[in-house]
């Protein structure tokens, strides 16, 4: 008797054990069907995911044929770090624009910025306290037209040097000095026109920071984990290397502040009584305003390359903005920002440059701070955001022949770079350069890789319209003292 009651409660026992089980794994199931799933992607690999499947070279390329693939939103796995790619703006404004306060944070960037040390500028700093006080700050030196208005003087007399340096040298494009309007306005700093040490230690930084920040350049940012491991262990080579860049970046940062300090002038002059930490923030949003996304020193330089190069391979374009100078201002005076209202075209033609070929072909990163659900897929929190704003700009959806020059599809845009694109339109002629034989040198849209990209290197003729135009040149140069 007792033994058969001992067989009945285990049998009973595990007959509800196999029940509960299968309640549970039916639960599971239900839940699993109801729960949303990731965005599509790539397949990748066990443990380290995409890691192989990130380009290394025109990055913008591979995001644009992902997002035909799979969507407006490609998810990736980098070794369990989850990113997302954005392929359409509609997707990316129903994402870091309407849900702004959950997607304003910013990634962490082992190379670029633990070890090199940008985590402490607007760029990678994390949403908080410290970001709102460097918008605060950008806001009030350039975030309204009154503002970016106050400035205009500072851009013309640099516009007006250019000229000159154009006009001595026009093969060469490196005597564009984009930075030069952000050094006088941000640091009181007047760049010299040759062998500037500033602008050395500016570009230097530049070139180290849009490499370390570009997508895949270095394993450590795929896979975080190896931050942790001593510099002898394979695969961490760059940790020498970011501290030798580390050492660059904080050049870029104390130098021209330092001689803001000496002489009591400029956007970033310590106020009496201002704390360390404030010091620190205004140190910080000045170099930020020099490199971010506020159009410094060497997007300047891109944009302007680019409107050399647009101008070269459509001299139609060239000619009808030039008509529109010459009805508007005259042949007998520089353009100015009085003539800005009436002329569209050129406007609309600065727009396109930055269309046609963007200066930083993937926007800026985002990290999601909560999960959230998108078009029906889960995005969840940590995920790095990434907008392919090349892919955006040259959306066959919204843009006839994205890929050729038109001015007639765009509108507002920079007013640093109107002025230069303005002036040089006034006073010289640009064309495709020949070669000893008088035989056109035929020229190709081509772009490098990295955050900031570039025009590659192509050969142009930029000649003065005439000597009415040389004399206007140099009477501008001299009038600037």
């Amino acid at each position: 008797m007792y033994h058969s009651s001992t067989f009945f409660d285990l049998l009973l026992l595990a007959s509800a054990t196999v029940i509960l089980s299968l309640l549970i794994f039916l639960n599971y199931i239900r839940a699993s069907r109801s729960k949303p799933s990731l965005p599509p992607g790539p397949r990748g690999y066990p443990f380290i995911g995409n890691v192989f499947d990130m380009p290394s070279c025109r990055e913008w390329e591979t995001f644009t044929e992902w997002g035909r693939r799979y969507g407006p939103i490609t998810y990736i796995n980098l070794a369990g770090e989850p990113f997302v790619i954005l392929n359409s703006l509609d997707t990316t404004l129903n994402m870091l624009d309407a849900k702004s306060s959950i997607y304003s944070d910013r990634p962490t960037f082992p190379m670029l910025g633990e070890t090199m040390g940008w985590d402490r500028g607007l760029v990678l700093s994390h949403y908080g306290e410290r970001f709102r006080s460097f918008r605060r700050l950008l806001h009030r030196f350039m975030g309204t037209r009154a503002a970016v208005s106050q400035h205009h003087d500072v851009i013309t007399r640099e516009t007006h040097r250019f000229l000159v340096r154009l006009l001595a040298s026009p093969g060469n494009l490196s005597s564009i000095c984009g930075g030069a309007v952000v050094l006088d306005l941000v640091y009181g700093y007047k760049v010299k026109d040759h062998n500037d040490e500033l602008v050395h230690i500016a570009e230097v930084a530049s070139l180290e920071f849009s490499c370390a920040a570009t997508p895949g350049a270095f394993l450590v940012d795929s896979l975080p984990f190896l931050r942790h491991f001593p510099e002898w262990f394979p695969g961490t080579g760059w940790k020498k290397l970011g501290r030798e860049w580390r050492a660059d970046t904080y050049k870029v940062v104390d130098t021209p502040f330092d001689y803001v300090q000496q002489r009591r002038v400029g956007f970033t002059a310590i106020e009496e009584g201002m704390s360390e930490h404030d010091a620190d923030i205004l140190k910080w949003a000045a170099v930020s305003i020099y490199f971010g996304e506020w159009r410094g020193s060497d997007t300047m330089v891109s944009s302007t390359s680019t409107f050399i190069l647009a101008m070269t391979l459509y001299p139609d374009v060239m000619k009808k903005a030039q008509a529109e100078l010459d009805a508007v201002v005259g042949s007998h005076k520089l353009p100015t920002f009085e003539n800005s209202d009436r002329l569209p075209y050129l406007h609309a033609l600065l727009k396109e440059v930055l269309r046609w070929a963007p200066v930083t072909p993937f926007g800026g990163h985002h990290r999601l701070m909560q999960d959230d659900i998108q078009d029906g897929h889960l995005i969840p929190e940590g995920t790095a955001v990434i907008v392919n704003m090349w892919g955006l700009l040259h959306d066959e959806n919204i843009y006839s022949r994205p890929m050729v020059f038109d001015p007639e599809r765009m509108h507002l845009a920079d007013a640093s770079l109107f002025m230069y694109i303005a002036m040089i339109l006034a006073v010289f002629d640009i064309t495709k350069a020949v070669d000893d034989c008088g035989r056109i040198i035929e020229t190709k849209a081509e772009f490098t890789s990295g955050l900031v990209s570039h025009p590659a290197p192509f050969r142009c003729s930029i000649k003065p319209r005439s000597l009415e135009a040389v004399s206007l040149i140099r009477e501008a140069n001299l009038m600037e003292g």
